[in-house]
């Protein structure tokens, strides 16, 4: 049977075991051997990770084509405008290629959200706002690229969920075995 781990991610941890310059590993959280991370979340951002031994099942979750969603909490400098959901929603354009359309839509600050250590950076003249972006994708900081893209920089990001898979129920670094 594979296993299937379900893990908290904070920030400034990468989505591989080793450490590396000023990011912690994997390895510092999670005590099992023969597990890999089934897909990436980069070192700025928090949330959901997968991790399994089961090859086939790595591949599924991680590869773009499986069209496999991922909800992510977005803080963003600015306020969302309905010209900005409306560009998010129909697929941006990043230069090196246009993104699939979004499921996007404003949200207030996630109710019992951990705070972020260190915390972000705020100014005084700029608001920010929240948004809940769903995305079958998943290239290379892509939530990131397309909120700058729209003129939202992200200030804080939190991959809530993959598929079915949910944080709920886990707080920062940890982490839990469930079946597939």
């Amino acid at each position: 049977m594979s296993r299937l781990i379900l893990f908290n991610k904070p920030y400034g941890v990468l989505s591989q075991f080793i450490a590396e310059g000023r990011y912690r590993g994997l390895k510092e959280f999670i005590p099992v051997a023969d597990v890999y991370a089934a897909g990436r979340l980069d070192g700025d951002s928090e949330g959901l990770l997968i991790l399994t031994d089961d090859g086939a099942l790595q591949h599924r979750i991680a590869n773009p084509d499986s069209k496999l969603s991922k909800t992510y909490w977005a803080q963003v400098e600015g306020i969302a405008d309905e010209s900005a959901l409306t560009a998010l929603r129909n697929g941006v354009n990043l230069r090196d290629f246009t993104t699939l359309p979004a499921k996007v839509k404003t949200m207030d600050e996630p109710p019992g959200l951990w705070p972020r250590d260190p915390p972000i950076r705020m100014r005084r003249a700029i608001p920010t706002s929240w948004l809940e972006l769903v995305i079958n994708q998943g290239k290379n900081r892509q939530v990131r690229r397309m909120t700058a893209a729209v003129g939202l920089p992200t200030l804080r990001l939190i991959r809530w969920a993959v598929g079915d898979w949910t944080l709920a129920g886990l707080p920062p670094g940890q982490w839990k075995e469930v079946r597939d």
